[in-house]
């Protein structure tokens, strides 16, 4: 087949066909310098996406697969010479990122030393030792005889650089400086210890993603407080779940979310979940609900006083509990202590390539990992983090990130097939980012080839990690080239092993962590820690011990990797991690179900997993009308974010001898169903 009628068959028209066919017989015969050539061609020419997929799969249809999976992205000279990475590995004297990454691993210590001052990590007693194993490497002590409150780094910064750009829905795009932030935080915290609340203390914070959460959350942290984070979207059911594990004494919520023209509930969630004393912002000039006894106002709780010195504590000790679904019960509390942060900051330093002067985008929230981590990687490593309230899935969104000059945007895999499939984004400019960051559920390669291609061909760092990691164990970098919906290294100072079911290595299976990293939990509140994350793990090579995470990960030529979701029964849905045993009870009280099985099954394609629901009914049923009372219980009492793609009706569900349900056995039928 010629050129032109593999583009035709693509989708071109025969003269455009005629047209691409003509100019690409005069480019290089590389597949990656092809590329790069016929892409700026193409972006020239002002051609629409469907033009441009077309001709990169002609392109590497022809390539060597042995050499790597296609790269729609290569970095410019400059852009190595000034990449984060590429300090370090020139002051090591090492030739190349994937030499750093093993020098990172095999010398720990020093590793992690330099991690910390680059990233700028201050203390108030400087630590005797990196890490102290000598109680195992299951629980590894960090920067031992440290005395430290991590809000200190996040306020090293020059005063007057802005710290949060941020804009609502239908407001005008403001901003802090970090002397501006820092003062409020002060504030927070003085009033927190006027409520007599004091180190050691947990609050629950029950907030969307704006400047005022920052500030709430800084200032829990800075006095010495535990931030339990919920996210916005969660019900009173669950909101009572996390505010009872995190043992919170008091929760800040706002009084309602207010998203494209409406007013959902958030203060009468918090009330109905019967949480502790609440301090409540406004969406509005005013609250627009009644307050509960003991519960006050934003305006009545904060004070005047802007100084507050952070209260110090040891490295080990909890700032946040974060929530991550296991396969059954309550989900895993997981607390990020004071050298968690480190972790955060020195991957936004080292992957994302943050720079001071950035400006770092995420729709998040606190409630999930990356909310926590975009605070403390964009402030200490000087860069301002931008907030939109209100949601990302359409224009409006685009224009925040044009205006407010964004160089660094994060998303989740199901938000890019949004907009891809809306073009929503299309009118923006995007110029100014360098770079995009992808976590949270499996990318789907078309879609990511969409994201580049929105802000003329910047990479896409695929970020593979967890809430017990405190940020990546398998990533990208921006000195190597960019292939969609894949990662190229892994993060540097951890490392990991892929495994067959028989515990040999292999290059797709499941992922083993190799102890010890900053950032990796060693405590549960809620679990045995050793239980969830070490009993029975196959044995490293050395003989050392694995760290189990649960990911299955493929590895492919050049050094690439690619994910493929989990292989027990968490679900990555819509970027929030849950369990098949939660959506399960939810499901449980509709009528005519008698048993469920969830399972999350990944699209022909790849990209974010989608739920589909195994059902055992007491009777014939209409299986619209079941979806459609199972989607809203799981509205009502779980998350609303969670969507139900198919419901399977089955006389009985596969289990084994010890009447476990085989969901991986309703997981390949569903797929091979889907192929048949």
């Amino acid at each position: 087949m010629t050129t032109k009628q593999s583009l035709i068959q693509s989708g071109l028209t025969p003269d455009k066909a005629q047209y691409w066919a003509k100019h690409l017989d005069g480019l290089p015969s590389v597949p990656a310098v092809r590329w790069q050539q016929a892409g700026a061609a193409l972006l020239q020419a002002g051609e629409p996406f469907a033009v441009h997929r077309a001709v990169y799969q002609e392109i590497f249809s022809h390539a060597n697969a042995d050499a790597g999976p296609p790269a729609a992205w290569s970095p410019a000279p400059g852009d190595i010479a000034t990449a984060n990475i590429t300090q370090l590995q020139q002051q090591l004297g090492l030739d190349s990122s994937e030499a750093l990454h093993r020098w990172s691993v095999t010398n720990r210590n020093e590793f992690w030393a330099r991690a910390i001052e680059l990233v700028g990590v201050r203390f108030r007693q400087p630590y005797d030792a990196v890490v102290d194993a000598a109680s195992g490497i299951e629980t590894p002590r960090w920067l031992p005889g440290a005395e430290m409150n991590i809000t200190d780094s996040c306020f090293a910064h020059a005063p007057e650089a802005p710290a949060i750009i941020f804009q609502g829905e239908d407001g005008p795009l403001q901003s802090w400086t970090v002397a501006e932030l820092e003062a409020l935080v002060n504030r927070v915290a003085n009033g927190l210890a006027a409520m007599g609340l004091a180190a050691g203390d947990a609050i629950a914070v029950d907030m969307p993603m704006t400047a005022e959460s920052v500030a709430i959350y800084l200032g829990i942290i800075k006095m010495g407080g535990v931030v339990v984070s919920i996210a916005d979207s969660f019900a009173a059911g669950e909101i009572a779940v996390r505010v009872r594990i995190g043992e919170a004494k008091a929760i800040f919520t706002q009084d309602v979310i207010a998203r494209a023209g409406k007013s959902l509930p958030l203060y009468q969630r918090v009330v109905d979940s019967d949480a502790p004393p609440a301090i409540v912002t406004a969406t509005g000039a005013a609250l627009a609900v009644d307050l509960r006894n003991g519960d006050c106002s934003w305006g009545d709780f904060l004070p005047d006083d802007d100084c507050f010195e952070a209260v110090a504590s040891t490295p080990e000790t909890p700032v946040n509990i974060l929530f991550s679904s296991g396969t059954t019960g309550d989900p895993k509390a997981i607390p990020f202590t004071q050298s968690t942060p480190i972790k955060c900051a020195v991957d936004g330093y080292f992957h994302h390539d943050i720079h001071p002067g950035d400006v770092v985008s995420w729709p998040t929230n606190l409630g999930w990992m990356m909310g926590p981590w975009l605070i403390f990687a964009s402030l200490m490593n000087g860069a301002a983090m931008a907030l939109y309230n209100g949601i990302p899935s359409g224009a409006s969104f685009g224009r925040f990130v044009q205006n407010a000059g964004v160089t660094m945007l994060g998303v989740i895999p199901s938000l890019v097939r949004t907009w891809h499939e809306t073009a929503c984004m299309e009118d923006s400019d995007w110029s100014k980012i360098r770079a995009f960051s992808s976590t949270g559920e499996c990318s789907n390669a078309e879609d990511m080839l969409y994201l580049m291609w929105l802000a003329g061909y910047k990479p896409v760092i695929e970020y593979c990690g967890g809430t017990e990691i405190g940020g990546g164990y398998i990533t990208g970098n921006v000195v190597r080239p960019g292939s969609p919906a894949t990662m190229n290294t892994l993060a540097l100072g951890i490392d990991a092993v892929i495994l067959d079911d028989a515990g040999r290595p292999c290059s797709n299976g499941e992922l083993f962590l190799v102890p010890p990293s900053i950032g990796l939990s060693n405590t549960l509140l809620n679990r045995d820690h050793h239980e969830v994350y070490f009993a029975d793990t196959p044995t490293a090579s050395d003989g050392g011990m694995l760290r189990r995470h649960g990911d299955q990960i493929e590895q492919l030529p050049g050094g690439y990797f690619r994910a493929h979701g989990r292989v027990d029964d968490t679900m990555n849905l819509g970027g929030i991690k849950t369990s098949s045993a939660e959506v399960e009870r939810i499901v449980a009280e509709v009528d005519h179900v008698v048993e469920t099985a969830a399972i999350a099954v990944t699209p022909a394609g790849g990209g974010p997993s989608q739920l589909v629901l195994y059902t055992v009914a007491d009777s014939q049923v209409d299986i619209s009308a079941l979806q459609i009372a199972m989607q809203s219980a799981i509205r009502q009492h779980l998350n609303p974010l969670f969507k139900i793609s198919d419901v399977v009706v089955i006389d009985k569900l596969p289990r084994t001898a010890s009447n476990k349900v085989m969901r991986r056995v309703l997981r390949q039928q569903y797929i091979d169903r889907a192929g048949a």
